[in-house]
């Protein structure tokens, strides 16, 4: 459980951050200030605390259900590309909003007024209703290094396990959260020329994790705008063939590592029966979460040992992986086979 802790503490807020930090300070920054002159700093980490909140209670409840199941329960890999491409929208709009963009200045965040009645302790606790409701969707988005703590909360067999190990993750990301939602509180209130200063601050950070965001759902459904893409035309080098073939049948490895999948490119031949096989080597993260959007495969990896997919014969041209967030990616660049 420390162990857990420490791995929310010191890697889980830093793969977060990009996505759920970005939502995060995006609707902290958007939310109507009602007391601005008044404001503590109880008053700006309110809308974090709620955010949090929402979260632990969606990842305990998540960590519930994978112990109880006992298998891997998670989105679809339609439903994750079209989940990641709206964060990464709404993401955008929040920061170019933040920037004063003619259209976007209006954004903004808040509570029908009949929720209201509800809500005791109106300028905390309305401020915090929005950050805790997107906390509790935050389960949909998982990122990074919650993948790994998802099957522990899987192999653990016990619901109370599961929950523990996930809340403890949670836990582990307050500090980093804290920070990010307390900064973009404090440009929300500031005035004179610091305010403008933090607004186009944290507007262009916002900004950035929004464009992050929305790449990794465009690595995730194989568009050909996605960042890697674009790389991808401007080859670094022409190397020779990277498989090997032996008895008809075609073979690659691919290395998975914490932070990338190596080689990047590989060149295999067209028309032969084509096994990869991906080799984890301390593998965390996003990485493990290993995706083919052209194959619609979609296989968790283990931390360390070979997993096996049978391609088939494939057609001249590219074929991409990923990993769950889009954060990570590679291709293998099919070549005729001129023999």
């Amino acid at each position: 459980m420390i162990a857990v802790l420490l791995l929310g503490l010191l890697a889980g807020g830093v793969s977060c951050a990009a996505v759920q930090g970005g939502l995060l300070a995006g609707l902290v920054t958007r939310q109507r200030a009602t007391s601005a002159t008044q404001a503590t700093m109880g008053d700006d980490l309110a809308p974090v605390g709620g955010f949090l909140a929402g979260k632990l209670v969606s990842h305990a409840v998540l960590g519930l259900l994978l112990g109880g199941i006992g298998s891997v329960v998670q989105l679809s890999l339609q439903a994750r590309m079209l989940a990641q491409l709206a964060a990464g929208v709404l993401i955008i709009v929040l920061g170019l909003a933040q920037l004063g963009v003619p259209g976007l200045r209006r954004v903004a965040f808040e509570p029908p007024a009949s929720w209201g009645r509800f809500v005791r302790g109106r300028a905390r606790s309305m401020s915090t209703f929005a950050p805790a409701a997107l906390g509790l969707a935050s389960a949909l988005i998982p990122c990074g290094v919650t993948l790994s703590v998802m099957a522990l909360a899987v192999t653990s067999g016990s619901p109370w396990e599961g929950a523990s190990l996930m809340a403890a993750f949670v836990v582990g990301t307050v500090p980093l959260f804290a920070i990010l939602g307390f900064a973009a509180a404090r440009a929300r209130r500031a005035t004179g020329p610091w305010r403008q200063r933090l607004a186009t601050f944290t507007g262009l950070a916002v900004l950035a994790a929004g464009l992050f965001t929305l790449n990794g759902g465009l690595e995730l459904a194989g568009s050909p705008v996605a960042a890697s893409q674009i790389v991808a035309l401007f080859p670094a080098d022409d190397g020779g063939l990277q498989s090997s073939i032996v008895d008809g049948q075609q073979q690659v490895v691919v290395t998975a590592v914490t932070d990338a999948y190596l080689p990047g490119d590989q060149k295999v031949l067209a028309g032969i029966p084509t096994t990869l096989v991906v080799r984890s080597k301390q593998a965390r993260g996003c990485i493990r979460e290993f995706v083919i959007p052209g194959m619609q495969v979609q296989k968790f990896l283990p931390s360390d040992g070979d997993t096996v997919f049978a391609l088939g014969p494939l057609q001249p041209g590219t074929l991409r992986f990923t990993c769950g967030m889009g954060m990570y990616t590679g291709q293998l660049t099919v070549v005729e086979n001129l023999a």
